[in-house]
């Protein structure tokens, strides 16, 4: 049976080998590993691997392992991955480093107003749903490249957000929808970086450097659209 660092090594290097298909340096790669249901003693053998960043669907189990690990939170990167409710942004604002789930101008409202607590900015991402999957949280931009009304209210939005003191909004995060081949993720990437490169055009003062975007079994490809952050759970902490 692989160990976790065999797990977390073999990840590492189809990461590179992703970057280098696309003609990119696997450095600018941002690993989560994705630590779901998982209990802490594995999120303390996945930091002594070499992995820093972790990130976490629900506020609550994220604040237990916390408190658990207070010990390495200098050591630690935690990501807020999964939907975000209002009503848990005030702990969301000061427990995590970064916040991918934004999805409505409110929700950017209120997680403004209780980072205001902090001493810098929170570091935030955009979750577009680009793929128009039902299921999927995020901005609704089905066919926002067709559809200019759609385009121009998320940018409507999006400048409000811009605007809020306490948040920093460092580029965009999507889901694909799950297929059992990787191919069928790479149009709904795609649409994401080119969602991202208007916004950068649209809005050139804010430095739109982060896509949040592929996991375990679609990272390669998201990485080849370019993406900079993979969310990865099961390819290196196996099934829960």
């Amino acid at each position: 049976m692989e160990t976790l660092i065999e797990r977390l090594s073999a990840v590492r290097e189809r990461i590179a080998a992703a970057a280098r298909r696309a003609n990119r340096d696997p450095a600018a790669i941002r690993l989560v590993g994705v630590t779901k249901a998982q209990p802490v003693d594995v999120i303390r053998a996945a930091l002594a691997a070499g992995l820093c960043e972790i990130g976490e669907n629900r506020v609550q189990e994220a604040e237990a392992k916390m408190s658990a690990l207070a010990a390495e939170r200098r050591r630690l990167t935690w990501h807020l991955i999964g939907h975000l409710q209002t009503n848990k942004a005030k702990k969301a604002a000061t427990l995590f480093n970064m916040v991918h789930s934004v999805d409505s101008l409110r929700l950017a409202q209120i997680l403004d107003r209780h980072a205001a607590e902090m001493k810098d900015r929170l570091p935030v991402l955009l979750q577009v749903n680009v793929s128009g999957e039902m299921t999927k949280s995020g901005f609704d931009l089905y066919h926002w490249d067709t559809l200019p009304d759609v385009y121009d209210r998320f940018c409507a939005d999006v400048e409000q957000i811009l605007a809020l003191p306490h948040l920093e909004v460092c580029g965009l995060m999507t889901i694909a929808p799950w297929g059992p081949d990787p191919e069928q993720a790479r149009p709904v990437f795609r649409a994401a970086r080119r969602l991202r490169d208007s916004l950068a055009l649209r809005f050139p003062a804010t430095v739109w450097r982060d896509l949040s975007m592929g996991m375990t079994d679609d990272f390669e490809v998201a990485i080849e659209e370019g993406a900079t952050i993979v969310r990865i759970g099961r390819a290196i902490f196996g099934e829960r």
